[in-house]
């Protein structure tokens, strides 16, 4: 009734067999099936629908609180769930999405996601390929990986090229979050429930709503909130701070982490629940160590966006700095392959990046101390370093900018863009 009023056009099987009759005989949008049916189950019914009609999602209709039948079917390709009783705005809110698959609503967005996440390696284009396939689905994503090697880009693609592309893309970082503030910043809180809520407020479910929460860090956010985060991805629904009542959301669950959340869940310091609940599908990005045919494509893109943001000539990599960047071990990943070129960017001369100005590590498999990777992230270190180094050639100079820029071997304009980037008074 609910979606005939949607103007939509429905047809009912009483089981199986004459789901199966109806699919061979009629092109379908989408297709609902409860779990349990007189001549099989729904998974069954997914499967048959998975491999012989792969552009119809599923969605499972599920028992309240039976958590493991809705997981089941997403991990066997349901687009998503629905639990009894039915929410009637939620099950709207889910076929207008799911139709967008359908009607190409998405086509605006879907440019080659090899011009978004680069690389030609045999990994990348599996990984660029399996992107296409989470998009269409509204399951929770585990995307794993070591720090820098470009999660948060794989969750946006993720997000951009499914059918919430036109609504919020919510990143928060778990661990930038004070503890004591948590819950507001999830969940929202209303006016008077603690000491300076001063007004209503919106938390990031909200913020998100419709669209995609991606929750990075996610193994360093503590127990209370782990069990809080549970209640509100399983519901579908948030209780803000002071509030008598839950608020329904809809959001598409994207979370990560550099650590490994299968070491934490045997140590207890990460909830099985929660990591059974967010880790449907797993997407492991692969650091640069592994994708080192890569490194040649990903210098030239970063070289030419600098160059572009400061407004000079994009300089050329000589062959040996080019060779010591294939040997480096990169223990930051891309991120710090970005920073490498941006520190030598500033220091090289003649328009050419020599192997110096990259002022690499002379052990490259035995570094990793040397920079405090768990302590500090990697372009604050190194922003650290060029800011000092710029700040002692300032005050070497008397602040003569012209002198300053002799002293440490750059141009003025490449001191400028230097001070700027670093908010170098």
């Amino acid at each position: 009734m609910t979606l005939e009023r949607m103007d939509i056009i429905v047809h009912t099987a009483a089981d199986m067999d004459a789901a199966k009759k109806q699919l061979a005989c009629n092109e379908y949008d989408l297709c609902f099936t409860d779990m349990k049916l007189p001549d099989g189950d729904g998974l069954n019914l997914i499967k048959h629908i998975q491999l012989h009609y792969p552009n119809t999602p599923v969605a499972m209709i599920t028992a309240h609180g039976n958590m493991e039948a809705a997981i089941a079917a997403l991990k066997t390709g349901a687009y998503d769930f629905v639990s009894k009783p039915v929410d009637l705005q939620m099950l709207r809110n889910l076929v207008t999405t799911a139709l967008k698959l359908k009607h190409g609503e998405t086509s605006q967005v879907e440019r080659r996601s090899r011009d978004t996440l680069l690389g030609e390696s045999e990994q990348m284009r599996k990984i660029r390929n399996k992107i296409v396939k989470l998009a269409r689905s509204q399951a929770p994503v585990y995307i794993s990986g070591a720090s820098g090697s470009g999660k948060e880009l794989v969750a946006r693609l993720i997000h951009d090229k499914g059918p919430r592309a036109d609504t919020p893309f919510v990143p928060v970082n778990c661990g930038a979050v004070p503890q004591e503030l948590m819950e507001s910043e999830f969940f929202g809180h209303k006016k008077g429930s603690f000491t300076g809520a001063n007004t209503d407020k919106a938390g990031l479910f909200q913020a998100a709503d419709g669209g995609t929460l991606f929750l990075d860090e996610v193994a360093d956010l503590p127990l209370h909130m782990q069990v809080k985060l549970l209640r509100a991805i399983q519901e579908k629904s948030i209780r803000p701070v002071g509030a008598q009542t839950e608020v329904p959301v809809d959001v598409r669950i994207l979370s990560a982490t550099h650590k490994n959340l299968s070491q934490l869940v045997e140590a207890g310091e990460f909830r099985q629940d929660l990591f059974y609940r967010i880790n449907v599908i797993e997407l492991r990005v692969p650091g640069l160590q592994e994708r080192k045919d890569d490194i040649p494509q990903l210098a030239d893109h970063f070289l030419t966006k600098i160059a572009q943001q400061a407004g000079l000539e994009k300089p050329r990599l000589s062959n040996e700095a080019r060779e010591a960047l294939l040997n480096y071990s990169f223990p930051g990943n891309v991120r710090e392959l970005e920073n490498i070129l941006e520190r030598a960017f500033t220091l090289c001369e003649d328009d050419t990046i020599n192997k110096e100005d990259l002022q690499l590590p002379a052990d490259t498999h035995n570094h990793n101390h040397d920079i405090p990777m768990d302590d500090q992230p990697l372009d604050s270190f190194l922003g650290d370093q060029e800011k000092e180094a710029i700040q002692k050639a300032l005050e070497q100079s008397k602040y003569n900018k012209t002198a300053a820029a002799k002293l440490l071997g750059i141009s003025f304009r490449q001191l400028r863009y230097r001070l700027k980037k670093l908010g170098i008074d």
